[in-house]
């Protein structure tokens, strides 16, 4: 598979390196341009290149690890989406901690407000409720393997982020629509920081 990333932090990185590492080409892109992303690129690997956001969304699968205030300046610099699965990976945070804001969406669930943005993409949302660090190591421990919640409203697009999770090393859980699955894992709710293992 050729996974995008819209964004090349922290978690863009942890997802790139499990995916190179189980044979899958990354594209990876940022704000400041692919000659920015050498470094990173050279210490991937062959299977990783750089490009601008538009050409990272073409992939087949598309990773959005961004700031959320920067979610809507990207969302508007990329081609339709029809059809095309994105992992939202992001935090509703309006000011990041220390003193940390969660921004009002009203009604809305993060994901809900991000696939507005993204008109015909297959949004799901996952591995935003972990912190960085429980990302990047091998997800399969002694006592079981990393739980990772996704929520969706596309069967087939979760189905697919749940076969490439899995291959990964986690357990990834289907907590339902990006409304009430949404909810669970975003910013305030009840699963978001909750680092569990499923018992194999």
């Amino acid at each position: 598979m050729r996974i995008g990333t819209l964004g090349a932090g922290t978690i863009a990185q942890a997802i790139a390196r499990h995916a190179i590492r189980h044979g899958h080409e990354v594209v990876l892109s940022n704000s400041r341009g692919p000659a920015s992303l050498a470094p990173l690129v050279t210490d991937l690997g062959a299977r990783a290149t750089a490009a601008t956001p538009a050409e990272a969304a073409a992939a087949d699968l598309v990773v959005l690890a961004v700031g959320w205030p920067q979610v809507p300046y990207v969302a508007a610099q990329l081609p339709p989406l029809n059809g095309t699965i994105v992992i939202d990976a992001t935090n509703q945070f309006a000011s990041l901690p220390p003193n940390a804001e969660i921004a009002d969406l009203g009604d809305l669930t993060g994901s809900e407000y991000v696939a507005s943005l993204l008109p015909g993409a297959r949004v799901v949302k996952a591995f935003n409720a972990l912190f960085a660090q429980y990302i990047a190591p091998d997800p399969r421990h002694e006592a079981g393997r990393q739980v990772l919640f996704l929520a969706g409203d596309d069967l087939d697009a979760k189905n697919t982020v749940k076969g490439l999770t899995s291959q990964f090393g986690f357990a990834p859980v289907d907590l339902g629509t990006l409304r009430e699955g949404g909810r669970l894992i975003q910013l305030g709710g009840p699963l978001s920081g909750l680092h569990v293992l499923k018992q194999d």
